[in-house]
């Protein structure tokens, strides 16, 4: 049995990994952990002793407060055997249930959906899509399961730029986001009963029954929800029932803590326990999708909507997939993350692969604290002309594959370790390269696309059987297209595709719309491995993920440099500096951070100032990601897991958690 060594350790509580690399593919993590002997498992330990979450008790997560831009004081939390990270405390606290009764890492995902759907619905739900990467511990096996929305049947090539290709070549009304054209064909419950199908142990009806609850005897608005209620105010009141739902009788904002109850959700719900997610995509509830996409006026003041072209044909044919997940060796790892249509699996294994050339461990973070400490120059410097390069590919060539296929022989091609170290050779020491070219990959000359994406949601779940699920969820923009649908709100995925077809050089672009055509992503759901002696995969080591949009992709390479180089445990490796850059001169050091001096444009910083010196031009605004990370570990000599919720939004770490 082989160990990480005694050097990597996670952070000030001397955390190893303890991943057990020679270990055969069906250990069962929990075999040699007895139960507790005080079961407070799923309960949040306080100061005052165990609080239910949802209780409105001191100590409780749950209770409603002002959106924090960074929450101090959160520290790492340790399970003995199964641990679920999401971005709320009720829906956290919903797959743990599912979880402590003995349900699958797919369990909890379908429950946490469910309460994500309604208690953060600015960022998630029935209406949108998802991308969830599985790993079966007994077969050791890992799949990509792809749940990304689709064009409708109608669409055209220009379906985003003009209301019509011939007879009116003007925009969608009001925007394109807030006509039809945005929604695209819902496909995360799609995926989640795919999973289920082969994964799941409970059933659908029990699983919803938390948000059922939920929804009938209603939540208090938290902070973020209240600020996306309040910034869409004007968007909403077009939607009949979104106003009806989120806006008081005056048209404005309901405020943070009001109660909401949404029974039309909880019926959408039951619906589902009752019939199976068919039900979803044929009947009633399709037709209702289908006649607010194809709603041709506001409902405040008869202004027009352009309405889209999706039927229920489109919706009846949609189809979930489980693809091959993109998988590097990073070091001593295998880093394992979403295919195309994503493009964060591809993005963020180009960076790891370009950073392997570097001695990373020799640029950790100074003065490391809960906060993750201070990140050095250098490892800024380095990562972010990492991720420059790996963009540059990513906005060239990565698009929905199975419809304009990835350059060379595909992944292989873009992940070849040759091809890295040559892209590495571009990195300099002493300056940032500001834009980087994308690499010459293949013949087809292509347009760049660098189309900007938005809001997101992401999970991270381990159960008793050591099986884990990784997945970010998404209706697009806050609160998508505005429009609601028996008690969720539809997606503005669409408008992650290019709304043009073409450069103006006149080549195609990548990323273009299609007929059932799935709009590219930047989601980067990810598992991390060890690689065994022979180079094979070995026992589940990390899962994490994060939303932000395109920005995705630096929060998860931070948040993996983090742990995999830096030994920061989860709690600090999640709340570390976000940092990194696109493919553009300006590099993010979020100044929303306790440890970034931004007054000022952080001219007072001297992580910004360094990079300065070497050609960067820094962005200290605040950073958005919301990641979930839970790392493997021993805690006084036994295997466990550390989990890690991001400060910067309301998440939550629970599980059979123990204080060390």
């Amino acid at each position: 049995m082989t160990r990480f060594p005694a050097s990597f350790r996670l952070g000030a509580a001397a955390l190893a990994l303890a991943a057990l690399g020679a270990c055969s593919s069906d250990d069962d993590h929990s075999a040699s952990v007895p139960p507790p002997a005080n079961d407070t498992a799923c309960d949040v330990l306080s100061t005052n002793g165990a609080v239910t979450v949802g209780s409105g008790l001191p100590g409780d997560p749950a209770a409603p407060e002002p959106a924090s831009g960074y929450r101090l004081g959160l520290q790492p939390v340790h399970s003995k055997t199964y641990m679920v990270v999401t971005a709320n405390p009720l829906a956290t606290k919903a797959g743990c249930t599912v979880l402590k009764k003995g349900g699958s890492a797919v369990d909890a995902a379908i429950a946490v959906q469910a309460v994500l759907g309604l208690v953060e619905p600015q960022s998630s739900g029935l209406g949108g899509g998802a991308f969830m990467l599985h790993y079966d511990a007994k077969a050791n096996k890992v799949v990509a399961f792809d749940g990304r929305e689709t064009a409708p049947a109608a669409a055209t090539a220009n379906y985003l730029r003009w209301i019509d290709d011939s007879t009116q070549q003007t925009a969608p009304l009001p925007s394109a986001r807030a006509s039809g054209r945005a929604i695209g064909t819902p496909g995360v419950l799609r995926m989640l009963d795919l999973a289920h199908q082969t994964h799941g142990t409970l059933a659908w009806a029990e699983l919803v029954t938390p948000a059922v609850n939920l929804a009938q005897q209603g939540f208090a608005i938290s902070g973020r929800l209240a600020q996306a209620i309040s910034g869409a105010r004007t968007q909403l009141a077009s939607d009949s029932e979104a106003a009806a739902y989120f806006l008081n009788a005056d048209g404005s904002a309901k405020a943070l803590g009001t109660t909401l109850k949404n029974p039309a959700y909880a019926e959408t719900l039951n619906t589902l326990g009752r019939q199976g997610v068919n039900a979803f995509y044929t009947g009633l509830l399709a037709q209702a999708i289908v006649d607010k996409i194809q709603t041709t006026q506001s409902a405040k003041d008869g202004a027009p909507i352009t309405p889209g072209k999706t039927t229920l044909a489109d919706m009846a044919a949609y189809r979930a997939k489980a693809r091959e997940a993109v998988c590097i060796d990073y070091r001593n790892y295998k880093v394992c993350g979403m295919p195309p249509p994503s493009s964060g699996g591809i993005a963020v294994a180009q960076a790891l692969g370009i950073l392997e050339n570097f001695d990373l461990a020799a640029y950790k973070p100074s003065a490391v604290d809960i906060y993750g400490g201070k990140p050095s120059v250098m490892g800024v410097h380095l990562v972010s002309e990492a991720l420059r390069l790996a963009y540059a590919d990513r906005n060239k060539y990565v698009a929905d594959a199975d419809f304009v296929p990835l350059p060379g022989k595909g992944v292989a091609t873009m992940l070849d370790k040759s091809y890295l170290q040559g892209r590495a050779a571009l990195i300099s020491t002493s300056k940032s390269m500001g834009t980087a070219q994308a690499g010459n990959l293949g013949p087809v000359p292509m347009g760049v696309d660098s189309t900007p994406e938005n809001g997101t949601t992401h999970f991270t779940i381990v159960d008793k059987q050591g099986n884990a699920v990784s997945m970010t969820t998404t209706v697009e923009s806050s609160l998508g297209s505005f429009h609601m649908a028996r008690g969720f709100i539809l997606n503005n995925q669409l408008t992650d595709f290019s709304d043009v077809p073409a450069d103006a050089d006149g080549n195609p672009i990548a990323n273009r719309v299609a007929p059932g055509k799935r709009p590219r992503s930047s989601m980067a759901p990810t598992l991390v491995f060890v690689k065994r002696a022979d180079g094979s995969r070995g026992a589940l080591a990390m899962g994490t993920g994060s939303p932000g949009g395109a920005t995705i992709i630096q929060y998860v390479t931070k948040t993996l440099v983090g742990v995999l180089d830096w030994g920061l445990d989860a709690q600090q490796a999640t709340a570390m500096v976000d940092f990194g850059a696109a493919n553009s001169p300006t590099t993010n050091v979020g100044g929303e951070h306790p440890n970034v001096a931004a007054a000022n444009g952080g001219q007072n910083d001297a992580l910004v100032q360094g990079l300065q010196a070497l050609g960067h031009t820094v962005n200290v605004g605040a950073q958005s990601s919301g990641t979930s990370t839970i790392v493997r570990s021993q805690v006084g000599g036994a295997p466990s897991w550390t989990g890690g919720a991001d400060p910067r939004r309301e998440g939550l770490v629970l599980g059979d958690t123990f204080r060390p």
